[in-house]
């Protein structure tokens, strides 16, 4: 009786070791799985800042034109209309990658109307006179899809102006980039009522024409980088171009480690502004 008591206690632990297994595995996943709960999932690596740098006044062969189309990070690159190389600078900006936009010249509170350059938006000018010359400008500068104001301190201010310069922007698929030459500037309200994609200067790189302000400014942009997930900063060919050119070359790594180097419209596509 005892050798048949075992051999049916060993029959009844044969019949029951699959369920006695389960269960020992379900206690050891439980187990595992609380103690991982407990543990802080691994750091995500901070996401970059992005900063994008704006450089006007190119079409005019002007001082440093190839040193800034030749650094190695894109850049958004705004030609005046219907100047002698145009054409030339827009095709060149294209090829390397850079964003082209239309620098359309736009009366300044203060300055000459010569400064301006061919075919600027004055206030005088009638609505169809406007609309016709914003076409033309568009129509002037290859691979453009955006523009921003060449001055324009009395112009971006005015709102009957703002909203005939918008309505050919949007038409015409392109942003529309504020220089903030003024702080009186409807440019962005009219854009965000319209839906034209837009977005805003921050800070001008050289206002003054020399190495320490230059240096003086980007050490600005910098600490912007740290302290904003966005930066747009406009600088010139022209008088301070080589410059400029130099001391953003000089900037380019550091300013890497904290923030991606992108386009007008690549920040627009990201942001979704």
């Amino acid at each position: 009786m005892k050798k048949m008591d075992k051999e049916g206690d060993h029959m009844y632990l044969l019949k029951r070791f699959p369920l006695v297994l389960a269960a020992l595995i379900s206690c050891f996943t439980f187990s595992w799985t609380a103690a991982a709960g407990d543990t802080a999932p691994p750091a995500q690596p901070k996401p970059k800042h992005l900063v994008a740098f704006v450089i006007d006044d190119f079409g005019n062969n002007m001082a440093g034109t190839e040193d800034i189309l030749n650094l190695p990070v894109p850049l958004t690159v705004a030609v005046m209309p219907f100047m002698p190389s145009t054409k030339h600078d827009a095709e060149l900006a294209h090829q390397k990658g850079h964003d082209v936009f239309v620098h359309m010249p736009m009366e300044p509170v203060k300055g000459k109307r010569s400064w301006l350059g061919p075919g600027a938006i004055t206030t005088d000018l009638s609505d169809e006179e406007i609309r016709q010359r914003v076409e033309k400008a568009i129509d002037d500068v290859p691979h453009a899809i955006g523009m921003n104001n060449h001055m324009g301190s009395k112009v971006t201010a005015d709102e009957r102006i703002m909203r005939i310069i918008m309505s050919v922007v949007k038409k015409r698929g392109l942003i529309y980039l504020d220089s903030k030459t003024t702080d009186k500037s409807v440019a962005g309200k009219i854009a965000e009522e319209m839906g034209v994609p837009h977005a805003e200067n921050r800070i001008f790189l050289d206002d003054v024409y020399s190495v320490p302000h230059i240096t003086k400014q980007m050490e600005k942009i910098c600490k912007l980088i740290g302290n904003h997930p966005l930066c747009i900063a406009i600088g010139h060919v022209g008088p301070p171009g080589k410059k400029t050119a130099s001391v953003l070359r000089q900037y380019i790594p550091r300013i890497q480690k904290e923030a991606e180097f992108v386009t007008i419209s690549q920040l627009i596509h990201q942001v979704g502004h």
